[in-house]
């Protein structure tokens, strides 16, 4: 086999089943990391690649990050792994207290999982379970949004608005979609849209058609990821909050892509005003070197379980992972939180932001680009669809892409970017000027 398959033989190949990949094509002609340092992957012949997704959305610090890979290894040798049902280890308070101080105020317990799916999954479950603590147990219905994404368990594809995470599986759980805030006449907005707040107000018709009184919780992305980068509509989830709290209805926020400096702000929650009851966030928080998710919730939520009249010895809520609270991942998150916070890294990213901006938007000419969106280091691009095929074009684009030494992501219509935190001004225009190549080349 060419350098390009890295020794690996077919049978190797074969044996992996790769997550949300083609695996027929990608098995025909693989693309493999080998190493990665700073903003640029290592693939297996060697090129530098940049890393226009920063990993996936979870890199912002770049690679190989010195004061991670130290605390991390000093961890290993210290102790590797800890039971993670009632027994502890420090460095989980330590973190859970850390994590709380990026947090809006009022968020101030911390739940452990391992991914963003398992955050969003606990964040169902704690939903559901604090209305029935509280004496309201027809209080289950969950509401999503069109183009959500909230991770792949039953719970995440049930509220998510994505069709095809959805179709190959059945039936899931019980939930209703509001739409989502794509309008045609925010096309090239740059940051928030100014249209579409009004679309919040979906929520009232579905409390009209099921009563509050059977609504446990409404989940959004404050900026929504996976389904094509779509920053939130001026004063829309202002809406949606004040319609939550009118009508006793949590409201969940999953930011697992926004959390911890994507947005320039500590949290999507912070950067467009809004706090909810409970958030789910993963990726940043480690920066990607070890799997680590949490749930955070209000007081008022934990309370609710602590004030039982059970012996002090039995669980307030049976539900927790193998690898809840790893020593591994904590040592990793601390460490990259400090490195987030004295290296200045968040406000670094809401000047860079700026150019950003500008210098995306260059494309809106370019063919075949329906939209582009931004905000923080976060951005979309809309392709025409080839008839009968909308996921073609972006996907030759992004090859296109490879081959001239850039990773972007491409998922259904759009091609999207999430670009380091520690990106330089210069990197950001070389990536600019190759899409603008690809998608010359793909017209």
């Amino acid at each position: 086999m060419s350098d390009k398959f890295a020794g690996l033989t077919k049978s190797q190949l074969d044996s992996h089943w790769m997550a949300f990949t083609a695996n027929r094509q990608f098995k025909k002609d693989p693309r493999l990391m080998v190493a990665a340092d700073g903003c640029y992957y290592t693939d297996a012949t060697g090129r530098k690649i940049f890393d226009g997704l920063s990993g996936l959305w979870t890199c912002g610090l770049g690679h190989n990050v010195p004061e991670i890979n130290e605390a991390v290894s000093n961890q290993m040798k210290e102790l590797d792994y800890s039971p993670a049902f009632q027994f502890g280890h420090v460095k989980s308070f330590q973190l859970a207290e850390r994590i709380c101080e990026f947090m809006p105020e009022g968020l101030n317990r911390v739940f452990y999982t391992n991914s963003g799916s398992e955050a969003v999954e606990t964040s169902l479950k704690i939903a559901r379970a604090y209305w029935r603590k509280l004496g309201k147990p027809g209080k289950t219905r969950l509401i999503g949004r069109l183009k959500g994404y909230h991770g792949v368990n039953f719970g995440g594809i049930s509220v998510g608005g994505i069709g095809a995470n959805r179709a190959p599986f059945g039936e899931t759980l019980a939930a209703d979609h509001m739409r989502h805030t794509m309008l045609p006449e925010s096309a090239f907005s740059r940051g928030m849209p100014e249209n579409g707040a009004e679309l919040a107000d979906d929520l009232l018709d579905l409390i009209a058609l099921h009563d509050a009184t059977n609504i446990a919780a409404v989940i959004v992305e404050p900026l929504a990821g996976s389904g094509g980068v779509l920053p939130p509509p001026v004063g829309y989830l202002q809406r949606l909050r004040k319609i939550c709290d009118d009508h006793n209805i949590l409201l969940i926020f999953d930011e697992v892509i926004c959390a911890f400096g994507r947005m320039g702000a500590n949290t999507g929650a912070e950067a467009f005003g809004v706090t909810p009851d409970i958030m789910a966030l993963a990726k940043q928080v480690t920066n990607g070197a070890m799997p680590l998710g949490a749930t955070v919730v209000k007081q008022m939520i934990y309370d609710a379980f602590m004030d039982t009249d059970a012996p002090e010895y039995m669980l307030e809520l049976p539900h927790g992972y193998t690898y809840s609270a790893h020593p591994v991942a904590c040592a990793a998150g601390l460490a990259a939180l400090e490195v987030l916070e004295q290296q200045q890294i968040i406000p670094r990213v809401a000047k860079t932001a700026v150019h950003f901006e500008k210098s995306i938007h260059e494309l809106d000419d370019c063919p075949n680009v329906l939209d582009v969106r931004n905000y923080g280091l976060a951005s979309g691009l809309t392709l025409a669809p080839y008839p009968g095929e909308p996921a073609r074009r972006p996907f030759e684009v992004a090859m296109r892409m490879w081959d001239k030494g850039f990773y972007v992501r491409y998922g259904g219509d759009t091609i999207q970017l999430g670009l380091p935190f520690i990106v330089e001004s210069s990197e950001i225009d070389s990536l600019v000027s190759a899409l603008h190549e690809s998608l010359e080349e793909c017209a």
